[in-house]
C-alpha cells in the first residue's frame, strides 16, 4: 500500500467480523497490506475453527489481535467490539472488510485516500459503478440492493452515495470517538444505523468504486428478516431524523415547509374524503367550495412536502469535519 501526496501514512486498523468463515479467513488476512499497523480479527461465537486458524495465524503476524465473543452478538455487535479496540490501539483510520473474501484488500489505498487527504470522514465502497462487475451480483440480490439503497437514503439523509448497504467502508478515528456505538445496532441494521448517526454529527461520506467479489459464500442473512425487519426500523429512522434534524438542532424552511405542508395535505385529503361520502350518499353534487378547499389544501401541502424534500437533498453533509475544525 502505498502512501498519499507522499506524506506518512497514519495508523490503520482492519476490523475483519468473523462468523463460520473458517474457509476464508485466512486467504483474507494473509491478502492484507502490510502498511497495516493492526488487523483485528472479532470471533462472533461462530461454531467453526475460526479462532484457531486465527490464533495460528497470530504466531506468524504480530498485527493480528483476535477478540472472541463468548455469544453471538450479530455482525454490528461484532463490528462495534473492533472498533472499540482499534481506538484503544491508537488507530487513526478504522477500515471495516468482511471475512468471507467478498470484499477485495487492494482497495484499502483507495478507500483511505480521502480520508487522510481530508476529503471526507468516511469511505464507502460503491458496487454499482462498475457495469461488468455488476454483473456478477446475482439479479435478485442486485435489485433487492437498489430498492433497499434508495430507502437507506431516505431514512439516514445521505442522499448523495449510491450503495449506502456496502459494508466495506473506511472511517476516521476521530469521528468514531464522536459516534454513540452503544446505539449502533448489532445486527444486519448496523449499516444503515452507521450512516444514520454519522449524519447527525455531520459527517462527509464519499463514494469509492470497486467491484465486488461473489463466490460460493452463502449469506447468513435471512430475506423474511430483511423484509419484516427492516422496513420497521428504516420508517423509525428516517422519523427520528426529521425530528432530530429538523425540529431539535436545528429549525429551518424546511421546518417550516414540513410542519405546514403535513396539516394541510392531511385536512385536504380527510376533509374531501369525509365530504365525498357525505354528499355520495345523499345523491346530490357537493357544493363547489366544498370540493375546491380540501383540492387546494391537498395540492398545497404537497407542494410544500416536495419543497422540504428538495431541501433535504441539498443538506446532505459536504464539509469534513476534519477540515471544519481546522478553519
Amino acid at each position: 500500500m502505498k502512501s498519499v501526496d507522499e506524506n506518512p501514512l497514519p495508523s490503520v486498523a482492519v476490523v475483519i467480523p468473523a462468523y463460520r468463515v473458517e474457509g476464508e479467513i485466512e486467504k483474507v488476512i494473509r491478502s492484507l497490506p502490510n502498511d497495516v499497523q493492526h488487523i483485528i480479527v472479532v470471533d462472533d461465537a461462530s461454531p467453526d475453527r475460526t479462532t484457531e486458524i486465527v490464533e495460528q495465524l497470530a504466531k506468524e503476524d504480530p498485527r493480528l489481535v483476535l477478540i472472541r465473543h463468548e455469544h453471538n452478538q450479530g455482525v454490528g455487535g461484532a463490528i462495534v467490539s473492533g472498533f472499540r479496540k482499534a481506538l484503544d490501539l491508537g488507530a487513526k483510520i478504522v477500515v471495516k472488510i468482511d471475512g468471507d473474501g467478498q470484499m477485495d484488500p487492494i482497495y484499502i489505498p483507495d478507500l483511505i485516500a480521502p480520508l487522510i487527504q481530508d476529503k471526507a470522514d468516511y469511505s464507502k465502497g460503491n458496487r454499482f459503478r462498475d457495469f461488468v462487475a455488476l454483473r456478477q451480483m446475482p439479479i435478485i440480490r442486485r435489485f433487492g440492493n437498489i430498492a433497499l439503497g434508495f430507502l437507506t437514503k431516505a431514512a439516514t439523509g445521505y442522499w448523495n452515495i449510491f450503495d449506502p448497504t456496502n459494508g466495506y467502508f473506511a472511517i476516521r478515528s476521530d469521528v468514531l470517538r464522536q459516534l454513540p456505538l452503544e446505539r449502533i445496532a448489532r445486527r444486519y441494521y448496523f449499516e444503515t444505523s452507521m450512516l444514520a448517526e454519522l449524519y447527525l454529527i455531520g459527517a462527509c461520506i464519499q463514494d469509492i468504486p470497486m467491484p465486488a467479489r461473489y463466490g460460493n459464500q452463502s449469506s447468513s442473512m435471512m430475506i423474511h428478516r430483511v423484509l419484516f425487519e427492516f422496513p420497521f426500523r428504516l420508517t423509525a429512522t428516517f422519523l427520528r431524523r426529521m425530528v432530530l434534524k429538523y425540529f431539535l438542532y436545528d429549525f429551518s424552511m424546511g421546518s417550516i415547509f414540513l410542519l405546514s405542508g403535513i396539516p394541510l395535505f392531511l385536512f385536504g385529503f380527510i376533509f374531501g374524503l369525509v365530504k365525498w361520502i357525505k354528499y355520495a350518499s345523499m345523491g346530490v353534487p357537493a357544493p363547489t367550495g366544498t370540493v375546491i378547499l380540501p383540492m387546494m389544501c391537498v395540492l398545497l401541502g404537497i407542494q410544500f412536502v416536495l419543497s422540504a424534500i428538495q431541501i433535504d437533498l441539498q443538506s446532505v453533509p459536504r464539509i469534513p469535519l476534519s477540515s471544519s475544525t481546522k478553519t
